[in-house]
């Protein structure tokens, strides 16, 4: 079950590969901050003290773009699918979805997310010998379901191989992963 998009590990290879950086630039960088410019001088104009004053009518134009794109985020939010898999459904309607995850210096790892519930006990992981790999396979419905691994029943960590989502739930590293119907 090793799907591999060779695009996908192109990119990771270039991503891998080293840089060369000028061997000058650390003395450059330091000589532009000793002149009393870069950050000192950004630091220095921040702090000083202004005056701003706003009319009524920029006030007001302020206020409506403030309105409206909350507005707009109302909407987005109320337009997307429902992120609750469907309470009762079939065997036949659900895909047996396997998660992989690597830490090998890990005692346990937990799969958790909308599908169980967030709950630490509900679907542990089991190792696979000698490489730092642990696996589950879960029954899930067509839908779109947030997730997360935790480690050691304190690191929460999103998948690396899955997209992260958007909003996360109390503010805790998330995946999303979408499940079509066969």
């Amino acid at each position: 079950m090793d799907e591999r998009d060779p695009v996908i590990e192109r990119v990771v290879a270039e991503m891998k590969r080293p840089v060369r950086l000028d061997p000058d630039l650390d003395r450059r960088v330091m000589a532009a901050i000793e002149r009393g410019g870069g950050i000192r001088a950004v630091v220095q104009w921040l702090k000083r003290r202004r005056t701003v004053s706003v009319s009524p009518l920029g006030g007001l134009g302020f206020a409506t773009a403030v309105v409206a794109l909350l507005l707009i985020q109302q909407w987005w939010l109320a337009a997307t699918p429902e992120t609750t898999p469907p309470a009762v459904a079939s065997a036949q309607e659900r895909d047996v979805v396997q998660f992989v995850f690597v830490a090998p210096g890990a005692s346990e790892v937990a799969l958790v997310g909308d599908f169980n519930d967030w709950s630490l006990g509900a679907t542990p992981m089991r190792t696979v010998p000698g490489n730092g790999m642990w696996t589950v396979t879960v029954p899930l419905s067509p839908g779109r379901y947030r997730y997360a691994f935790v480690v050691d029943d304190t690191t929460w960590v999103r998948d690396p191989s899955a997209p992260p989502a958007i909003e996360s739930d109390f503010g805790r590293p998330n995946s999303v992963l979408t499940v079509r119907g066969s």
